[in-house]
């Protein structure tokens, strides 16, 4: 302002310019702190983690929670009896009808008929012919024919519609689901551990059919066995089913040996026809076996007259077929309903009277009792010896004794004054009774 000359104000220095910014400071330090990082992120990884929580305490079933587990096991074995036996009842009760229905439609027309019972005659003519031996053959060869017709035109058809076969494997099938379900229930309830469960049913025999060893199983392989045939216990208990009913294998794909339950029943139908087919059919054999012209002339006489008098004896006929169809029907409802080693449901009482047996033998409920208190001795005094107290009678004893004495002379002194007066009262009915005399 005075004239005198100012230096121009120069501007201050950016700390871009003189690197002492923190950018400047990122710059410098940068690529050091970032080498860094990857071993910050390693150490982090190799750290050990938190430990994993224990394991939870294996859990303790009372023996009494088993013992209701095993009643109630038993129980639903039982009760899967009934749903699988409503499911091969119902069935059953159809093929009954079913079989019924093929005799009275098929089997008696055909029997019954004028043609048949003429080459009924024929085929007896043709099994005695030639025989030598002392017995007549006849009579089981014409019911073995009967029984392959009964065969052929009533159960075969019937076996299509409703198999006892196949009505023995849906009730095994309903048992075993049935009894799955009921078991998972019980499990739940009870809040048993599922391998511990799982462990006593393993220890459940279903089948036990050894040896071999395979023909065993237990209630555990059978609840879990997916199909059932694939169990090899359980084939061989179908084996042994098949067995008690008469030995077949049911692959003829009628009721797996029912069949052969006509045996008696065509053999009464065959000696009743025997005793016909000898006199009626005697011209129609003989025109048969003759043949040619001749034949036909004996044919062609014997047709009129046989046919007529074979009207007038077919409802007899009828009815004693039916008779014979009918008990042959019995045989086989026996052995296919009632029979339980041979039945519909033989394998579902075969496993439920095995499960039952196991499970309800004659013992009672356990008794869980509280562990009893400690005794805790008293000290005795000192100087006192406990012994000397049992040997030597103290106060009590004393007093106990003297009322001991005091009851006894009580009671000599009512004693003595009974028996007083007892006489007393007798020297008073001596002198009434001499009283009475001198009046």
């Amino acid at each position: 302002m005075n004239g005198s000359k100012r230096t121009p104000r120069q501007p201050a220095a950016s700390s871009h310019q003189h690197g002492t910014g923190p950018a400047a400071a990122w710059a410098r330090g940068g690529p050091g702190w970032l080498a860094l990082v990857p071993l910050l992120v390693l150490a982090a990884c190799a750290a050990p983690g938190p430990p994993p929580p224990p394991p939870p305490p294996p859990v303790l079933v009372a023996e009494s929670t088993w013992w209701l587990v095993d009643r109630e096991i038993a129980a639903a074995a039982r009760a899967a009896t009934v749903t699988a036996g409503e499911h091969a009842g119902a069935a059953m009760a159809k093929w009954r009808q079913r079989v019924r229905h093929y005799c009275e439609a098929d089997f008696i027309p055909w029997f019954t008929s004028y043609g048949t019972q003429q080459w009924l005659a024929i085929k007896v003519a043709w099994y005695r012919l030639g025989n030598e031996e002392p017995t007549d053959p006849a009579a089981a060869r014409l019911a073995a024919y009967l029984q392959e017709q009964y065969r052929e035109r009533v159960l075969a058809p019937v076996a299509r519609e409703v198999d006892p076969a196949v009505v023995r494997e849906t009730a095994a099938r309903i048992y075993q689901r049935s009894l799955g379900t009921a078991l998972a229930g019980i499990r739940q309830r009870h809040g048993v551990p599922a391998d511990q469960f799982d462990r006593r049913l393993q220890r459940i025999p279903a089948i036990s059919l050894a040896p071999p060893p395979t023909h065993d199983a237990s209630l555990l392989q059978f609840i879990h066995a997916d199909p059932l045939t694939a169990l090899p216990a359980y084939g061989a208990l179908l084996a042994r089913i098949r067995v008690a009913a008469d030995g077949s294998d049911g692959s003829d794909g009628s009721a797996g040996g029912a069949d052969a339950r006509l045996s008696p029943a065509a053999r009464r139908a065959s000696e009743q026809a025997l005793a016909r087919l000898t006199a009626s059919g005697a011209a129609s054999a003989a025109a048969a076996i003759v043949g040619g012209v001749p034949g036909v002339v004996i044919s062609l006489g014997a047709f009129g007259i046989g046919l007529a008098a074979h009207e007038k004896q077919r409802p007899e006929m009828e009815a004693e077929l039916r008779a014979n169809l009918d008990a042959a029907l019995e045989e086989m409802w026996f052995r296919l309903v009632e029979d339980r080693s041979s039945s519909v449901m033989a394998a579902v009482h075969y496993l439920s009277t095995r499960i039952d047996d196991e499970l309800t033998p004659a013992r009672s409920r356990p008794v869980e009792l509280a562990p009893a208190p400690r005794e805790i001795p008293l000290p005795a005094a000192p100087g006192l010896d406990v012994e000397d107290l049992r040997d030597e009678g103290g106060p009590d004893d004393a007093r106990s004794e003297a009322a001991t004495e005091t009851a006894t002379e009580t009671a000599t002194e009512t004693e003595a004054e009974t028996a007083s007066e007892a006489e007393a009262g007798t020297e008073t009915g001596d002198e009434d009774r001499d009283a009475e005399s001198r009046y």
